[in-house]
């Protein structure tokens, strides 16, 4: 092998081993932060995930000051097994969500507008929630509005 050959592949060599490395710390960096989504609708499908599981602790995790509180007295009220068949019954009925953008409130608030699709309506409803370090939690939601549809889901296109 040639000096240039030589020099070539230690140069190739020492690139690929310095992407690794930098890929690799990404990945630890990545990790350490955790996987807490960024966005508030991110914590609400992470929410509506944890609901449809029966995951009492992490639907718990995604709010925070009185509906958590209010929250935790039903679990302790019904037991963490029911509160988890409760949670899986109730999410089982919905076929769809739609989330809409952010509007920010100030002071590390947001309110996001959550449409839930069922199969023989829609309800909307305006969920708050606050900013906490790296998350958001849901503080407080309003009553939820029926919409009317024009067609019901599952509905045959003709």
């Amino acid at each position: 092998m040639t000096r240039q050959r030589k020099v070539h592949v230690i140069t190739i060599t020492v690139l690929a081993l310095a992407l690794g490395i930098a890929l690799a710390r990404k990945q630890a960096s990545r990790s350490a932060a955790g996987t807490e989504p960024a966005t508030p609708q991110d914590f609400i499908y992470a929410m509506l995930d944890a609901a449809r599981s029966g995951n009492v602790k992490a639907y718990l995790d995604s709010y925070a000051g009185q509906m958590r509180a209010s929250l935790e007295q039903s679990v302790r009220e019904t037991t963490a097994d029911n509160f988890s068949k409760y949670l899986r019954d109730s999410n089982a009925a919905i076929k769809g969500v739609a989330i809409s953008d952010p509007q920010t409130l100030g002071g590390g608030e947001a309110s996001v507008r959550v449409e839930y699709v069922f199969q023989d309506r829609n309800e909307a409803q305006i969920m708050y929630l606050e900013k906490d370090g790296n998350a958001w939690r849901i503080t407080r939601v309003d009553g939820a509005e029926r919409l009317k549809t024009l067609i019901p889901y599952g509905t045959p296109v003709r």
